[in-house]
């Protein structure tokens, strides 16, 4: 990021957080998966749309309401059945890129996740802005994956 901003290209604002799911792996899994129930428990999520899927490979339109509503498609796979990665295809961003992790922790009857994101705006956003959204905004989205998932087993 140093080099980045130092060649005068705006940085690439990146966050790495963990969540432990009172769940299997594979019903944290089949969550995350579950892409068009986003809206259903991430507020700001107003859509989430499959485009085109084949076997572990999604394509998703997603409208998330900020000040104005903010269109983007990610393409979405499974690499295998303890990852989740994406990348975007077009919208709002100028990057979007990211992934979820998970291991087995108690003989895998819980799961550690560990959610990565690196994003660029394909406009300004004030500084101030991006920090709230990586300092609060994604603690309270892991809060809800968490609670979404465990939801659905109980």
């Amino acid at each position: 990021a140093a080099v980045a901003a130092a060649e005068g290209k705006p940085e690439m604002p990146a966050a790495v957080q963990t969540v432990d799911f009172d769940v299997s792996p594979s019903a944290a899994m089949g969550t995350l998966t579950d892409f068009e129930s986003y809206p259903t428990f991430l507020p700001e999520l107003k859509q989430a749309r499959i485009l085109h899927q084949e076997a572990n490979a999604w394509e998703v339109q997603f409208t998330l309401q900020m000040i104005r509503p903010l269109v983007y498609t990610l393409r979405l796979h499974q690499p295998s059945p303890l990852a989740l990665q994406w990348s975007l295809v077009e919208g709002v961003f100028r990057a979007n890129a990211g992934g979820w992790v998970l291991q087995p922790i108690d003989d895998g009857a819980r799961t550690a996740a560990r959610y990565t994101i690196e994003i660029q705006l394909g406009m300004f956003v004030p500084a101030n802005i991006i920090r709230s959204l990586v300092s609060e905004d994604l603690p309270r989205t892991m809060s809800r994956f968490k609670a979404e998932v465990e939801r659905r087993v109980r």
